[in-house]
């Protein structure tokens, strides 16, 4: 028979930018997973007039809150606006171009009964590109994220991340807000250093590609534009941005004021 799953104390964030239609394929999955929150709160960035027209139809809908602003005014901006619009304890928050699997809402349920029980956890991270690089079990499904004092690793960096995760809905006040009017790479970055300074402590979910999907259409591909040397594999440009994040990020996380 197949499971309602229903949240109260959790208010679902979709941060959105003119992907209307993604936002619909990840709330409709839900649906059809059966999974009911709280509250709903998709935060729109001064999306073009066609995506704003079609965000209405959608409120409709699904009956989310829908936090606008006439300009875009980057992701820091995004993320904040739509946090502070949460009543919940808990966060789910996911970005529009995710759709959750069918075994996330089983995990969720799990997720939200060892916060309940362990205040010393943040954060529960469900999706990320590698695997975070120090990890200790927890249980069958997470493991907890650790850091060694002398580890010079810069992918420690990705403690936080704002891929798919539940948070407690205080997360703002704990770890400040989200740095606003910088390129969207930045503004997680500087939440990454706040996470790490200010003792943030979080689970992993071991199998990191099994709950969400995520999807980038041609009809609607990623807004973010990088640099080319972010992703160049040659291999004198890798070794100088290897050092460059190393010795960076490791400066940052001991000096930089957030």
């Amino acid at each position: 028979m197949k499971k309602n799953y229903d949240f109260p104390n959790v208010t679902l964030l979709v941060t959105h930018y003119n992907r209307s239609q993604s936002l619909e394929n990840l709330l409709q999955t839900f649906r059809q997973l059966d999974c009911h929150f709280g509250d709903i709160v998709v935060s729109d960035d001064g999306s073009k007039t066609e995506h704003q027209a079609y965000l209405k139809t959608l409120q409709a809908k699904f009956g989310y809150q829908l936090i606008t602003t006439p300009v875009n005014k980057g992701l820091g901006n995004n993320i904040n606006k739509g946090q502070e619009a949460v009543r919940t304890a808990y966060t789910l928050y996911v970005q529009e171009d995710f759709e959750p699997t069918p075994l996330f809402p089983d995990r969720l349920v799990e997720s939200l009964a060892i916060l309940d029980r362990e205040p010393q956890f943040d954060i529960i991270r469900y999706y990320a590109y590698i695997r975070y690089p120090f990890l200790k079990p927890y249980n069958e499904g997470f493991s907890e994220m650790y850091m060694p004092a002398w580890s010079l690793n810069y992918k420690k960096l990705y403690e936080y991340s704002d891929h798919p995760h539940l948070r407690r809905s205080s997360f703002l006040q704990k770890f400040g807000r989200y740095v606003e009017g910088i390129h969207p790479d930045q503004t997680e970055y500087r939440m990454s250093i706040a996470f790490i300074q200010k003792g943030g402590k979080g689970l992993f979910f071991n199998k990191f590609t099994e709950l969400f999907y995520q999807k980038n259409s041609q009809e609607e591909p990623s807004t973010i534009s990088r640099k080319f040397w972010t992703f160049s594999k040659n291999p004198a440009i890798a070794t100088i941005r290897y050092l460059y994040r190393l010795i960076k990020i490791n400066y940052d996380i001991h000096f930089l004021r957030v």
